[in-house]
């Protein structure tokens, strides 16, 4: 069985990760989404289990994804859960560089290949910190999160 892990923070999980997901899921056999922390960023808005439960529901009419909530190197979620392989989306050329490093030091770490997949042009501008600044500043972002995402994202900032 051919499995890939599709890595992120996914706070929140958004269109062009759903477009990412569903497109991998044609090509594997089984895609793990890993929900994992990422250093680099801020405080998430979701915590880790909120965004599995999220995902679980954004992805639950494909037959083929699960979701794990997990810390630690991404080439080590990668190995527990059985992949050969790591999908990344990409937006835009910026981020090919870094996920380009990313996929180098992955291989270098374990062997484990990195595919880069683009988005498809519709969901190129999405990022999940635009959704958050723009959801928090009272703006409707519904359209650019799976359903499940958009109550979720309402309920929480209007606490």
């Amino acid at each position: 069985m051919r499995i890939a892990l599709i890595p992120g923070s996914f706070d929140p999980f958004h269109n062009g990760h759903l477009e990412v997901v569903e497109r991998a899921a044609r090509l594997f056999d089984e895609i793990v989404v890993g929900v994992l922390p990422n250093p680099s960023k801020s405080a998430p808005l979701f915590s880790a289990e909120e965004r599995q439960a999220m995902i679980d529901e954004a992805v639950a009419h494909l037959g083929n994804v699960r979701t794990v909530a997990a810390t630690g190197l991404t080439v080590e979620v990668a190995r527990r859960e059985g992949a050969e392989a790591i999908v990344k989306g990409l937006r835009a050329v910026a981020d090919f560089e870094s996920e380009l490093q990313m996929a180098q030091m992955n291989k270098n770490l374990s062997g484990i290949d990195t595919l880069l997949m683009p988005t498809g042009p519709a969901y190129s501008f999405i990022a999940s910190r635009l959704l958050r600044e723009v959801a928090r500043l009272g703006g409707d972002v519904s359209d650019l999160v799976p359903s499940p995402v958009a109550a979720r994202l309402k309920k929480k900032l209007s606490q």
